[in-house]
């Protein structure tokens, strides 16, 4: 199984959500920051992604008779750039996206059901705009996305920081006369 397989699960999405940012969790860790899951389906795809080099054991120790694993992320599994990424054919493009859109609603409807959530005290945002770009354009906004965004995500956890979700999607919403002539 590879990694695209292994993401096109929401709950594995999600196991993976909760793990980036650099968080190293033991899996009753997760278990609380994911209470909609059963303890034993978490267990069991933790296992899985831990099995296939997704996830990997930091730490191990004993608590009360049992082995405690502490996990951190191993790869980001499948990036845009990245030679994973640009071998996946359209029809797993297609399912990849289907999952991330459903763990994205899966995650903003837990954030929704928690106690006090406050969107607007929370700077909670979606937005959807549409803009011309030419090729030049597009690899200009991507590096400039690119740059602000890893500013900000060597962050470490902090008393004071909230953990975001920040979802990208871009893609050409329509061919140009250009392309049609090239296609």
């Amino acid at each position: 199984m590879d990694s695209l397989e292994l993401l096109l699960h929401p709950l594995r999405l999600r196991i993976m959500h909760a793990m980036s940012g650099g968080r190293r969790l033991t899996t009753s860790q997760l278990c609380a920051l994911l209470p909609d899951a059963s303890k034993a389906t978490l267990y069991r795809h933790v296992s899985l992604l831990a099995d296939h080099g997704l996830l990997e054991v930091e730490e191990e120790r004993r608590v009360r008779g049992a082995v405690e694993r502490r996990f951190r992320m191993s790869e980001a599994p499948i990036e845009e750039g990245t030679a994973a990424a640009a071998a996946v054919p359209p029809e797993g493009h297609r399912q990849l996206f289907a999952v991330i859109m459903a763990t994205l609603i899966a995650e903003f409807n837990a954030y929704l059901d928690r106690p006090g959530a406050h969107p607007a005290e929370d700077a909670v945002g979606y937005r959807q705009r549409t803009i011309w770009l030419s090729p030049e354009e597009v690899a200009d906004l991507t590096r400039e996305m690119t740059d602000v965004v890893a500013r900000r995500i060597a962050n470490e956890p902090s008393p004071e920081r909230n953990r975001y979700l920040l979802s990208t999607i871009f893609f050409p919403a329509e061919d140009s006369e250009k392309s049609k002539a090239r296609g």
